[in-house]
């Protein structure tokens, strides 16, 4: 393999060697916990502009294959892939490809052999901060990196909501095995849902339709008029990547919404929720991702381990009389939901539908098949 650098902006250099595609990448540098999922981080609109390092050890062991894939287009988003082992045997049944040969059909900057384990303790001391992944001299990647621009004040949104409004009809189908059958029931009941797709995950679209929604998703950039002419039962906000500050337009739209349909928003939708209630947002050191992550559900005391893939976050206190705080992360206490019951709006920053992860969180989706039951 071909010698590779990344380069923090803080001047750090990590070795390793290149097994994407060829050339340098810039973006934030992030680290995301669990043994698996890598395909579903690497196609996850939430990871555009980000060089995400995987602190499993060996990354690969089960290949690439056609029906994983987060984002709604299939292709990958993040801007570069870090790992410590990345395997070259891919031996899962449902395996098309191995990851190296994906990574550089798709055109994806990746560096392995790299000391992940010392990577993420700086990461989590220093903060998430830009780097460069490259094969060039590594001072001209640390100048790279300090150049490439800041995630605060980065609208994202705009590289991966579609260009035009789509239906979408998937189902969990065979993605649904009996433990989630208990807790997403499915009916003849049907409900019209104006998605709004800021940068959507495949399998939360999913989850609606298993729910019982007939869903039309539109770019983020819809107007409130736009969605309200489709007359429907309720308004869901995706996730997304990026600043939420920086998508000041969306929260104006949410903030003619309010009130006249259900709303349900997950991670970016949250965020983009708790602005336009007149909440502030801010960012966190080293985000929140991974597979493993501990909520706490105030109204019931039942803790949650959740998915969660976010830089960004709701400050709790600028949300006092302008909706209630629902969940809280039990590592930081940071905001992890929001009820506004006069608004008739709910949103987590978390994934209930979790691909990959737990499904502790399912429920969620039927409470708002319940609120639109009720409007």
């Amino acid at each position: 393999m071909t010698r590779a650098f990344l380069a923090l902006a803080d001047g750090t250099v990590y070795e390793g060697q290149s097994f994407g595609a060829d050339g340098q990448t810039t973006g934030e540098v992030v680290f995301t916990t669990g043994m698996s999922g890598y395909q579903e981080v690497l196609t996850d609109p939430s990871y555009a502009g980000q060089l995400v390092t995987m602190t499993a050890p060996q990354i690969g062991n089960t290949g690439i294959n056609s029906a994983d894939p987060e984002s709604t287009n299939a292709q990958p988003q993040v801007a570069g892939f870090i790992v410590r082992d990345p395997s070259p045997v891919a031996s899962n049944y449902r395996s098309e490809l191995g990851l190296g040969q994906y990574l550089r059909e798709k055109g994806v900057v990746a560096i392995g052999g790299v000391d992940t384990r010392a990577l993420t303790r700086r990461l989590r001391d220093k903060g998430s901060q830009n780097g460069a992944i490259g094969t060039g001299n590594p001072d001209d990647l640390v100048d790279l990196a300090r150049s490439s621009p800041s995630m605060e004040g980065l609208d994202l949104v705009a590289r991966v909501t579609p260009k035009e409004p789509y239906w979408f009809r998937e189902s969990l189908g065979e993605f649904s095995p009996e433990v989630m059958g208990k807790r997403l029931v499915s009916s003849d009941e049907k409900f019209k849902v104006v998605a709004v797709d800021f940068g959507a995950k495949r399998n939360i679209l999913r989850c609606l339709v298993s729910a019982g929604a007939e869903l039309l998703c539109v770019p983020a950039s819809t107007s409130a008029a736009a969605i309200l002419a489709e007359n429907p039962d309720g308004v869901f906000l995706s996730s997304g990547p990026g600043d939420p500050a920086a998508v000041g337009y969306a929260a104006d739209t949410i903030r003619e919404l309010l009130g006249k349909k259900p709303i349900f928003g997950i991670c970016l939708g949250h965020q983009l929720l708790a602005r336009a209630l007149g909440a502030s947002t801010s960012k966190l050191k080293f985000g929140h991702r991974g597979l493993n992550q501990p909520v706490l559900d105030l109204p019931t005391g039942r803790v949650e381990i959740t998915t969660q893939n976010h830089g960004f976050v709701v400050d709790v206190e600028t949300l006092k009389g302008k909706a209630k705080s629902s969940h809280l992360h039990l590592n930081d206490g940071s905001s992890e939901g929001l009820i506004a019951e006069d608004a008739r709006a709910f949103s987590v920053q978390y994934h209930p539908e979790a691909a990959a992860g737990p499904h502790d969180a399912l429920y969620l989706f039927e409470r708002f098949k319940k609120w639109m039951a009720e409007a």
